[in-house]
């Protein structure tokens, strides 16, 4: 079943991109064995944990358009001239 076609004016993605860093900043707080162990408590089983769940917000944010890839890959990609 093919994936539905979801369209953001630009403002919103912006939005939805700077909110998805808020929270992947926060994951990265002093507070990290607490979020850690809030976290196992909300999913219930073992197999995603705050790497994880960082990855993801990266992820999403990088397909808003909202970074180069910098915080998925790892590394700055300079933009094609």
């Amino acid at each position: 079943m093919p994936a539905p076609h979801v369209h953001l004016e630009s403002i919103d993605a912006a939005e939805l991109a700077e909110m998805l860093t808020f929270i992947d900043q926060w994951l990265t707080g002093p507070d990290h064995a607490q979020l850690t162990a809030s976290l196992a408590r909300f999913v219930g089983a073992d197999g995603y944990n705050l790497t994880q769940l960082r990855t993801d917000l990266a992820r999403f944010t990088f397909l808003l358009g909202h970074d180069d890839g910098e915080q998925l890959f790892g590394t700055h990609h300079s933009p094609q001239p």
